[in-house]
Protein backbone atom coordinates (compact mmCIF):
# COMPACT_ATOMS: atom_id res chain seq x y z
CA UNK A 1 0.00 0.00 0.00
CA UNK A 2 1.43 3.51 -0.60
CA UNK A 3 2.11 5.90 2.14
CA UNK A 4 2.68 9.19 3.37
CA UNK A 5 5.62 8.94 6.16
CA UNK A 6 5.32 11.27 8.94
CA UNK A 7 8.90 11.75 11.14
CA UNK A 8 7.86 12.78 14.37
CA UNK A 9 10.06 15.25 16.20
CA UNK A 10 7.72 15.69 18.89
CA UNK A 11 4.82 18.11 17.70
CA UNK A 12 1.55 18.18 19.43
CA UNK A 13 -0.01 18.12 16.02
CA UNK A 14 2.30 15.38 14.37
CA UNK A 15 -1.51 12.84 14.50
CA UNK A 16 -3.41 15.58 13.50
CA UNK A 17 -1.30 15.55 10.99
CA UNK A 18 -1.50 12.17 10.16
CA UNK A 19 -5.54 12.62 10.01
CA UNK A 20 -5.40 15.17 7.62
CA UNK A 21 -3.29 12.91 5.29
CA UNK A 22 -5.73 9.86 5.83
CA UNK A 23 -8.70 12.22 5.65
CA UNK A 24 -7.43 13.26 1.96
CA UNK A 25 -7.66 9.46 1.25
CA UNK A 26 -3.98 7.86 1.30
CA UNK A 27 -2.45 6.03 4.15
CA UNK A 28 -0.12 7.48 6.76
CA UNK A 29 2.15 6.50 9.03
CA UNK A 30 3.89 7.68 11.95
CA UNK A 31 7.57 6.73 13.00
CA UNK A 32 10.04 8.74 15.28
CA UNK A 33 12.24 10.24 14.19
CA UNK A 34 15.18 8.11 15.56
CA UNK A 35 13.79 4.66 14.68
CA UNK A 36 15.04 2.76 11.94
CA UNK A 37 12.83 3.90 9.36
CA UNK A 38 11.57 1.83 6.58
CA UNK A 39 10.71 3.70 2.91
CA UNK A 40 9.11 0.37 1.48
CA UNK A 41 6.08 1.92 -0.14
CA UNK A 42 6.79 5.39 0.76
CA UNK A 43 5.52 7.86 -1.56
CA UNK A 44 6.96 11.41 0.53
CA UNK A 45 8.26 12.42 3.80
CA UNK A 46 6.89 14.77 6.05
CA UNK A 47 8.85 16.37 9.00
CA UNK A 48 6.80 17.24 11.72
CA UNK A 49 7.37 20.38 13.75
CA UNK A 50 8.68 19.48 17.50
CA UNK A 51 9.67 21.72 20.73
CA UNK A 52 13.72 21.63 20.24
CA UNK A 53 15.86 24.38 17.96
CA UNK A 54 18.18 23.05 15.56
CA UNK A 55 21.51 24.67 16.50
CA UNK A 56 20.97 23.08 20.53
CA UNK A 57 23.45 20.15 20.85
CA UNK A 58 20.85 17.33 21.55
CA UNK A 59 18.12 18.65 19.55
CA UNK A 60 17.12 15.65 17.02
CA UNK A 61 18.34 15.05 13.88
CA UNK A 62 17.33 14.41 10.38
CA UNK A 63 18.40 10.53 9.45
CA UNK A 64 20.69 10.06 6.38
CA UNK A 65 18.68 7.86 4.46
CA UNK A 66 15.85 9.93 4.16
CA UNK A 67 17.53 12.92 2.27
CA UNK A 68 19.41 9.95 0.33
CA UNK A 69 16.03 8.43 -0.45
CA UNK A 70 15.23 11.20 -3.29
CA UNK A 71 11.82 11.31 -2.21
CA UNK A 72 9.68 14.10 -1.71
CA UNK A 73 10.28 15.94 1.81
CA UNK A 74 7.67 18.15 2.91
CA UNK A 75 9.49 20.05 6.50
CA UNK A 76 6.76 22.05 8.89
CA UNK A 77 8.25 24.47 11.01
CA UNK A 78 10.93 22.48 12.89
CA UNK A 79 10.97 20.39 10.13
CA UNK A 80 11.58 23.81 7.95
CA UNK A 81 14.57 24.73 10.32
CA UNK A 82 16.15 21.39 10.17
CA UNK A 83 16.07 21.50 6.29
CA UNK A 84 17.38 25.02 5.93
CA UNK A 85 20.37 23.94 8.53
CA UNK A 86 20.71 20.47 6.57
CA UNK A 87 21.39 22.31 3.30
CA UNK A 88 23.40 25.56 4.56
CA UNK A 89 20.88 28.04 5.52
CA UNK A 90 20.77 30.22 8.53
CA UNK A 91 18.32 29.50 11.60
CA UNK A 92 17.72 32.44 14.11
CA UNK A 93 15.65 32.91 17.53
CA UNK A 94 13.74 35.88 17.34
CA UNK A 95 13.32 37.61 20.83
CA UNK A 96 9.41 37.99 19.81
CA UNK A 97 7.69 34.93 17.88
CA UNK A 98 4.76 33.82 16.56
CA UNK A 99 1.80 32.14 17.75
CA UNK A 100 -1.49 31.86 16.61
CA UNK A 101 -3.03 33.24 13.13
CA UNK A 102 -0.83 35.31 11.32
CA UNK A 103 -1.09 36.68 7.75
CA UNK A 104 1.34 35.16 4.98
CA UNK A 105 1.73 36.73 1.13
CA UNK A 106 2.75 34.55 -1.57
CA UNK A 107 5.92 35.66 -3.17
CA UNK A 108 6.28 33.01 -5.62
CA UNK A 109 4.61 30.54 -7.51
CA UNK A 110 4.70 26.92 -6.00
CA UNK A 111 3.15 23.41 -6.41
CA UNK A 112 2.01 24.01 -3.24
CA UNK A 113 -0.17 27.21 -3.18
CA UNK A 114 -2.05 26.41 -6.36
CA UNK A 115 -5.20 26.83 -5.29
CA UNK A 116 -5.05 29.43 -2.59
CA UNK A 117 -5.64 32.92 -2.12
CA UNK A 118 -2.25 35.30 -2.65
CA UNK A 119 -3.34 36.21 1.03
CA UNK A 120 -4.39 34.21 4.17
CA UNK A 121 -4.25 33.17 7.96
CA UNK A 122 -2.47 30.85 8.92
CA UNK A 123 -1.49 29.18 12.30
CA UNK A 124 2.25 30.10 13.58
CA UNK A 125 3.69 28.38 16.65
CA UNK A 126 7.93 29.28 16.86
CA UNK A 127 10.76 31.74 17.74
CA UNK A 128 12.86 30.15 15.98
CA UNK A 129 13.09 31.60 11.97
CA UNK A 130 15.06 30.82 8.65
CA UNK A 131 16.47 34.20 7.53
CA UNK A 132 18.27 32.87 4.83
CA UNK A 133 17.60 29.72 3.07
CA UNK A 134 20.02 27.34 1.57
CA UNK A 135 21.76 27.83 -2.16
CA UNK A 136 19.46 26.58 -5.16
CA UNK A 137 16.10 27.16 -2.83
CA UNK A 138 13.52 30.05 -3.47
CA UNK A 139 11.11 31.55 -0.73
CA UNK A 140 7.45 31.27 -1.55
CA UNK A 141 5.86 33.38 0.98
CA UNK A 142 6.60 35.13 3.87
CA UNK A 143 4.39 36.95 7.31
CA UNK A 144 3.21 40.52 7.10
CA UNK A 145 5.92 40.50 9.41
CA UNK A 146 8.71 39.88 7.40
CA UNK A 147 9.92 36.45 8.13
CA UNK A 148 10.17 33.51 5.88
CA UNK A 149 6.86 31.36 6.00
CA UNK A 150 7.67 29.19 3.23
CA UNK A 151 10.67 28.08 0.74
CA UNK A 152 11.42 24.95 -1.51
CA UNK A 153 13.91 23.12 -4.40
CA UNK A 154 10.92 22.23 -6.70
CA UNK A 155 13.64 20.19 -8.72
CA UNK A 156 14.62 18.40 -5.69
CA UNK A 157 10.96 17.72 -4.54
CA UNK A 158 12.07 19.70 -1.14
CA UNK A 159 9.46 21.82 0.30
CA UNK A 160 9.49 23.92 3.94
CA UNK A 161 7.21 25.37 5.74
CA UNK A 162 7.31 27.63 9.24
CA UNK A 163 3.56 27.15 9.77
CA UNK A 164 0.84 24.69 10.57
CA UNK A 165 -1.44 23.35 7.43
CA UNK A 166 -2.75 20.64 9.69
CA UNK A 167 -4.62 22.50 12.39
CA UNK A 168 -7.88 24.14 10.71
CA UNK A 169 -7.37 27.43 11.94
CA UNK A 170 -5.08 27.99 8.83
CA UNK A 171 -7.29 28.60 5.91
CA UNK A 172 -6.09 26.31 3.21
CA UNK A 173 -4.08 23.93 5.10
CA UNK A 174 -6.18 21.14 3.57
CA UNK A 175 -5.21 22.23 -0.12
CA UNK A 176 -1.64 22.90 0.57
CA UNK A 177 -1.58 19.32 2.19
CA UNK A 178 -3.35 18.06 -0.91
CA UNK A 179 -1.02 19.55 -3.19
CA UNK A 180 1.85 17.99 -2.06
CA UNK A 181 0.14 14.35 -1.58
CA UNK A 182 -1.41 14.46 -4.91
CA UNK A 183 0.42 17.29 -6.72
CA UNK A 184 3.96 16.44 -5.52
CA UNK A 185 4.32 12.88 -4.33
CA UNK A 186 1.58 11.14 -7.55
CA UNK A 187 -0.49 9.38 -4.83
CA UNK A 188 -2.87 7.18 -6.58
CA UNK A 189 -4.03 5.04 -4.11
CA UNK A 190 -6.76 5.59 -2.18
CA UNK A 191 -7.28 4.28 2.22
CA UNK A 192 -10.94 3.86 3.89
CA UNK A 193 -11.80 3.79 7.64
CA UNK A 194 -13.24 0.30 6.37
CA UNK A 195 -10.09 -1.24 5.77
CA UNK A 196 -8.83 -0.18 9.35
CA UNK A 197 -11.70 -1.99 10.76
CA UNK A 198 -10.92 -5.08 9.33
CA UNK A 199 -7.34 -4.94 9.87
CA UNK A 200 -8.08 -4.41 13.82
CA UNK A 201 -10.60 -7.10 14.42
CA UNK A 202 -7.81 -9.36 12.91
CA UNK A 203 -5.20 -8.02 14.99
CA UNK A 204 -7.08 -8.07 18.33
CA UNK A 205 -8.18 -11.62 17.41
CA UNK A 206 -4.59 -13.02 16.84
CA UNK A 207 -3.32 -11.13 19.96
CA UNK A 208 -6.10 -12.18 22.22
CA UNK A 209 -6.04 -15.86 20.84
CA UNK A 210 -8.34 -18.04 23.01
CA UNK A 211 -7.50 -15.83 26.00
CA UNK A 212 -10.01 -13.26 27.69
CA UNK A 213 -9.83 -9.88 27.81
CA UNK A 214 -11.89 -7.43 30.16
CA UNK A 215 -13.23 -3.94 28.93
CA UNK A 216 -13.09 -0.44 30.97
CA UNK A 217 -16.45 -0.06 29.89
CA UNK A 218 -17.45 4.04 30.99
CA UNK A 219 -20.58 4.22 28.37
CA UNK A 220 -18.72 7.07 26.54
CA UNK A 221 -17.85 7.47 22.43
CA UNK A 222 -14.62 5.84 22.93
CA UNK A 223 -15.18 2.64 25.71
CA UNK A 224 -18.28 2.11 23.36
CA UNK A 225 -16.25 1.86 20.16
CA UNK A 226 -13.26 -0.04 21.50
CA UNK A 227 -16.03 -2.62 23.21
CA UNK A 228 -17.69 -3.58 20.01
CA UNK A 229 -15.04 -3.83 17.74
CA UNK A 230 -13.07 -6.28 20.42
CA UNK A 231 -16.73 -7.96 20.44
CA UNK A 232 -16.47 -8.26 16.67
CA UNK A 233 -12.70 -10.10 17.07
CA UNK A 234 -13.86 -12.30 20.26
CA UNK A 235 -17.23 -12.56 21.42
CA UNK A 236 -17.62 -14.31 24.23
CA UNK A 237 -14.19 -14.12 25.40
CA UNK A 238 -14.47 -10.47 25.80
CA UNK A 239 -15.80 -9.35 29.34
CA UNK A 240 -17.43 -6.08 29.92
CA UNK A 241 -16.64 -4.01 33.23
CA UNK A 242 -18.31 -0.95 34.11
CA UNK A 243 -16.96 0.79 37.15
CA UNK A 244 -19.14 3.70 38.81
CA UNK A 245 -16.66 6.14 40.21
CA UNK A 246 -18.93 8.09 41.94
CA UNK A 247 -17.89 10.85 39.44
CA UNK A 248 -20.57 10.61 36.76
CA UNK A 249 -22.76 12.64 35.67
CA UNK A 250 -26.90 12.21 36.43
CA UNK A 251 -27.88 9.08 36.15
CA UNK A 252 -25.26 7.69 33.82
CA UNK A 253 -24.87 4.58 35.30
CA UNK A 254 -28.29 3.53 35.04
CA UNK A 255 -28.13 4.66 31.85
CA UNK A 256 -25.29 2.72 30.81
CA UNK A 257 -25.85 -0.93 32.30
CA UNK A 258 -29.32 -0.80 30.06
CA UNK A 259 -27.94 0.45 26.89
CA UNK A 260 -25.03 -2.34 26.92
CA UNK A 261 -27.22 -5.07 28.66
CA UNK A 262 -29.97 -4.72 26.26
CA UNK A 263 -28.53 -3.48 23.69
CA UNK A 264 -25.58 -5.45 23.00
CA UNK A 265 -26.22 -8.44 25.11
CA UNK A 266 -22.35 -8.16 26.00
CA UNK A 267 -21.74 -9.82 29.54
CA UNK A 268 -21.11 -6.36 31.78
CA UNK A 269 -20.10 -6.19 35.59
CA UNK A 270 -21.67 -3.17 37.49
CA UNK A 271 -18.95 -2.13 40.32
CA UNK A 272 -20.26 0.72 43.03
CA UNK A 273 -16.75 1.48 43.91
CA UNK A 274 -17.76 5.06 44.71
CA UNK A 275 -16.47 4.99 48.26
CA UNK A 276 -13.83 3.35 47.46
CA UNK A 277 -12.29 6.49 44.96
CA UNK A 278 -13.64 9.38 47.08
CA UNK A 279 -11.24 7.57 50.15
CA UNK A 280 -8.62 7.96 47.76
CA UNK A 281 -9.17 11.17 46.44
CA UNK A 282 -9.77 13.09 49.83
CA UNK A 283 -7.97 16.43 50.88
CA UNK A 284 -6.47 16.06 46.86
CA UNK A 285 -6.64 19.31 44.85
CA UNK A 286 -3.75 19.36 42.61
CA UNK A 287 -5.34 18.09 39.50
CA UNK A 288 -2.27 15.73 38.06
CA UNK A 289 -2.56 13.92 41.45
CA UNK A 290 -6.48 13.35 40.94
CA UNK A 291 -5.94 11.77 37.57
CA UNK A 292 -2.98 9.62 38.59
CA UNK A 293 -5.17 8.61 41.82
CA UNK A 294 -8.10 7.49 39.16
CA UNK A 295 -6.14 5.93 36.68
CA UNK A 296 -4.76 3.56 39.69
CA UNK A 297 -7.89 2.70 41.41
CA UNK A 298 -9.05 2.19 37.55
CA UNK A 299 -6.76 -0.50 36.95
CA UNK A 300 -6.57 -2.56 40.80
CA UNK A 301 -10.23 -2.84 40.34
CA UNK A 302 -9.99 -4.29 36.73
CA UNK A 303 -7.47 -6.30 37.82
CA UNK A 304 -9.48 -7.42 40.62
CA UNK A 305 -12.02 -8.49 38.59
CA UNK A 306 -10.18 -10.02 36.25
CA UNK A 307 -8.62 -12.47 38.74
CA UNK A 308 -12.26 -13.92 38.86
CA UNK A 309 -11.74 -15.32 35.56
CA UNK A 310 -9.21 -17.57 34.36
CA UNK A 311 -7.17 -16.91 31.27
CA UNK A 312 -8.30 -13.39 31.46
CA UNK A 313 -4.71 -11.76 30.14
CA UNK A 314 -5.73 -8.42 28.39
CA UNK A 315 -7.38 -5.44 29.38
CA UNK A 316 -9.04 -3.56 26.42
CA UNK A 317 -8.86 0.90 26.47
CA UNK A 318 -11.09 3.24 24.90
CA UNK A 319 -7.54 5.39 24.49
CA UNK A 320 -7.34 7.57 21.48
CA UNK A 321 -4.91 9.93 20.22
CA UNK A 322 -5.51 12.73 21.71
CA UNK A 323 -5.39 10.95 25.00
CA UNK A 324 -2.18 9.75 24.33
CA UNK A 325 -0.36 13.11 22.86
CA UNK A 326 -1.57 15.02 25.78
CA UNK A 327 -0.06 12.84 28.53
CA UNK A 328 3.60 12.80 26.15
CA UNK A 329 3.27 9.12 25.39
CA UNK A 330 3.23 9.76 21.34
CA UNK A 331 6.62 10.39 20.70
CA UNK A 332 10.20 10.64 22.10
CA UNK A 333 10.53 14.41 21.98
CA UNK A 334 6.32 15.67 22.78
CA UNK A 335 6.18 18.01 25.46
CA UNK A 336 3.78 16.72 28.50
CA UNK A 337 0.02 19.39 28.78
CA UNK A 338 -1.33 16.73 31.44
CA UNK A 339 -1.82 12.88 32.65
CA UNK A 340 -4.86 10.73 30.93
CA UNK A 341 -6.52 8.54 33.33
CA UNK A 342 -5.52 5.81 30.93
CA UNK A 343 -2.37 7.09 29.60
CA UNK A 344 -0.38 9.07 31.81
CA UNK A 345 -1.83 7.25 35.05
CA UNK A 346 -1.20 3.95 34.52
CA UNK A 347 0.87 2.36 36.90
CA UNK A 348 3.96 0.72 35.84
CA UNK A 349 3.57 -2.61 37.50
CA UNK A 350 0.00 -3.44 35.92
CA UNK A 351 -0.33 -7.54 35.57
CA UNK A 352 -3.00 -6.70 32.42
CA UNK A 353 -1.49 -6.27 29.15
CA UNK A 354 -3.15 -3.35 27.11
CA UNK A 355 -4.94 -3.50 23.93
CA UNK A 356 -5.56 -0.43 22.55
CA UNK A 357 -7.49 -0.85 19.37
CA UNK A 358 -8.27 3.24 18.94
CA UNK A 359 -4.87 4.70 19.76
CA UNK A 360 -4.36 5.74 16.65
CA UNK A 361 -8.04 7.56 15.63
CA UNK A 362 -9.15 11.17 16.47
CA UNK A 363 -12.76 11.31 17.30
CA UNK A 364 -14.46 12.13 14.34
CA UNK A 365 -12.42 8.48 13.29
CA UNK A 366 -13.99 7.11 16.21
CA UNK A 367 -17.36 8.04 15.65
CA UNK A 368 -17.59 6.77 11.90
CA UNK A 369 -15.63 3.53 13.01
CA UNK A 370 -18.54 3.27 15.37
CA UNK A 371 -20.86 3.61 12.41
CA UNK A 372 -19.56 1.46 10.41
CA UNK A 373 -19.85 -0.88 13.37
CA UNK A 374 -23.37 -0.06 13.61
CA UNK A 375 -23.57 1.89 16.79
CA UNK A 376 -26.73 3.86 17.99
CA UNK A 377 -26.55 7.69 17.18
CA UNK A 378 -27.37 8.69 20.84
CA UNK A 379 -23.85 6.59 21.78
CA UNK A 380 -21.73 7.65 18.85
CA UNK A 381 -22.86 11.43 19.26
CA UNK A 382 -23.19 12.08 22.86
CA UNK A 383 -20.60 14.74 24.02
CA UNK A 384 -16.79 13.02 24.98
CA UNK A 385 -16.88 12.75 28.80
CA UNK A 386 -13.25 12.19 30.57
CA UNK A 387 -12.15 9.19 32.32
CA UNK A 388 -11.92 10.72 35.64
CA UNK A 389 -15.23 11.90 35.17
CA UNK A 390 -16.58 15.02 37.21
CA UNK A 391 -13.09 15.01 39.49
CA UNK A 392 -11.57 17.34 36.90
CA UNK A 393 -14.85 19.44 36.69
CA UNK A 394 -14.44 20.48 40.20
CA UNK A 395 -11.57 22.59 41.12
CA UNK A 396 -10.14 21.55 44.47
CA UNK A 397 -11.13 18.86 46.62
CA UNK A 398 -13.76 16.31 45.31
CA UNK A 399 -16.80 15.62 47.63
CA UNK A 400 -19.88 14.35 47.50
CA UNK A 401 -21.62 17.32 48.24
CA UNK A 402 -19.75 19.28 45.44
CA UNK A 403 -20.48 15.93 43.49
CA UNK A 404 -24.32 16.59 43.79
CA UNK A 405 -24.54 20.10 42.91
CA UNK A 406 -22.23 19.85 39.51
CA UNK A 407 -24.19 16.59 38.58
CA UNK A 408 -27.38 19.30 38.69
CA UNK A 409 -25.92 21.85 37.62
CA UNK A 410 -24.06 19.92 34.11
CA UNK A 411 -27.68 18.70 33.69
CA UNK A 412 -29.60 21.88 33.06
CA UNK A 413 -26.89 22.18 31.09
CA UNK A 414 -27.26 19.93 28.90
CA UNK A 415 -30.97 19.79 28.95
CA UNK A 416 -31.33 23.45 27.78
CA UNK A 417 -28.91 22.68 24.64
CA UNK A 418 -31.05 19.54 24.01
CA UNK A 419 -34.58 21.57 24.23
CA UNK A 420 -33.01 24.48 22.06
CA UNK A 421 -31.50 22.64 19.70
CA UNK A 422 -27.83 23.29 20.30
CA UNK A 423 -26.68 20.12 21.93
CA UNK A 424 -25.79 18.66 18.28
CA UNK A 425 -24.15 21.99 17.42
CA UNK A 426 -21.46 22.04 19.84
CA UNK A 427 -18.46 18.90 20.08
CA UNK A 428 -18.69 19.67 23.68
CA UNK A 429 -20.30 21.10 26.73
CA UNK A 430 -20.24 20.61 30.36
CA UNK A 431 -19.95 22.42 33.78
CA UNK A 432 -16.77 23.17 35.83
CA UNK A 433 -17.98 23.86 40.01
CA UNK A 434 -15.41 26.74 40.69
CA UNK A 435 -13.90 27.10 44.38
CA UNK A 436 -14.62 30.76 44.45
CA UNK A 437 -17.67 31.59 46.80
CA UNK A 438 -19.53 34.99 45.70
CA UNK A 439 -22.73 36.86 46.89
CA UNK A 440 -25.48 36.18 45.81
CA UNK A 441 -29.26 36.94 46.40
CA UNK A 442 -32.45 34.00 46.72
CA UNK A 443 -35.82 34.83 47.87
CA UNK A 444 -34.55 38.27 49.16
CA UNK A 445 -31.90 36.64 51.53
CA UNK A 446 -28.59 37.01 51.29
CA UNK A 447 -26.60 33.56 49.57
CA UNK A 448 -23.11 32.91 49.52
CA UNK A 449 -22.98 30.16 47.05
CA UNK A 450 -20.19 28.77 44.36
CA UNK A 451 -19.30 30.72 40.70
CA UNK A 452 -20.25 27.74 38.04
CA UNK A 453 -18.57 28.05 34.74
CA UNK A 454 -20.48 27.06 31.57
CA UNK A 455 -18.02 25.55 29.09
CA UNK A 456 -18.63 24.53 24.89
CA UNK A 457 -16.31 24.20 22.43
CA UNK A 458 -16.13 23.05 18.67
CA UNK A 459 -13.50 21.30 17.29
CA UNK A 460 -13.45 17.69 15.26
CA UNK A 461 -10.65 15.91 16.83
CA UNK A 462 -9.80 17.32 20.26
CA UNK A 463 -6.70 18.84 19.45
CA UNK A 464 -7.60 21.98 19.02
CA UNK A 465 -11.20 23.89 18.87
CA UNK A 466 -12.75 27.02 19.05
CA UNK A 467 -15.32 28.52 22.05
CA UNK A 468 -18.57 27.71 20.49
CA UNK A 469 -20.66 30.76 19.71
CA UNK A 470 -24.33 29.65 21.68
CA UNK A 471 -26.93 32.65 21.48
CA UNK A 472 -27.29 34.94 24.14
CA UNK A 473 -30.64 34.04 25.13
CA UNK A 474 -29.65 30.40 25.65
CA UNK A 475 -27.02 30.85 27.91
CA UNK A 476 -29.54 33.32 30.05
CA UNK A 477 -31.62 30.46 29.90
CA UNK A 478 -29.46 27.93 31.39
CA UNK A 479 -27.70 30.88 33.69
CA UNK A 480 -31.51 31.26 35.04
CA UNK A 481 -32.46 27.61 35.23
CA UNK A 482 -29.28 26.73 37.23
CA UNK A 483 -29.23 29.67 39.89
CA UNK A 484 -33.14 28.54 40.49
CA UNK A 485 -32.74 25.16 40.60
CA UNK A 486 -29.18 24.75 42.26
CA UNK A 487 -29.35 27.24 45.27
CA UNK A 488 -25.68 26.60 46.13
CA UNK A 489 -24.76 28.36 42.61
CA UNK A 490 -25.23 32.04 42.96
CA UNK A 491 -23.50 33.21 39.63
CA UNK A 492 -22.87 31.20 36.63
CA UNK A 493 -20.24 32.57 33.48
CA UNK A 494 -19.16 31.19 30.46
CA UNK A 495 -15.80 30.43 29.78
CA UNK A 496 -14.67 31.90 26.25
CA UNK A 497 -10.89 30.58 25.36
CA UNK A 498 -10.17 28.50 23.00
CA UNK A 499 -7.91 25.39 22.56
CA UNK A 500 -5.12 26.75 22.60
CA UNK A 501 -4.22 28.59 24.69
CA UNK A 502 -6.29 26.51 27.40
CA UNK A 503 -7.33 23.01 27.08
CA UNK A 504 -10.81 22.17 26.63
CA UNK A 505 -10.98 20.32 30.37
CA UNK A 506 -10.28 22.88 33.18
CA UNK A 507 -7.70 20.58 35.00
Amino acid sequence: MQKILIVDFGSQYTQLLAKRIRDIGVYSEVVQFDDKISLDNVKGIILSGGPDSVYEEDSPTLDANILESKLPILGICYGMQLIARKFGGKVETRDVGEFGKTTIKITNKSKLFENTDKEFNVWMSHKDVVVEVPDGFKVTSKTNNGIIASFENEEEKIYALQFHPEVKHTTFGETILKNFVIKVCDVNETWKLADFVDEKIKQIRKTVGDKKAIIALSGGVDSSVAAILTYKAIGKNLKAIFVNHGLLRLNEAKEVENTFKDYFGIDLTVIDAEERFLTKLKGVTDPEKKRKIIGEEFIRVFEEEASKETHCEFLVQGTIYSDVIESAKSGKKTAKIKSHHNVGGLPEDMNLKLIEPLRELFKDEVRSVGEILGLPREILYRHPFPGPGLAIRIIGEVTKDKLEILRKADDIFIKTLKETGWYEKVWQAFAVLTPIRTVGVTGDRRNYGYLLSLRAVDSTEGMTADWSKIPHDVLDLASRRITNGVEEVTRVVYDITSKPPATIEWE
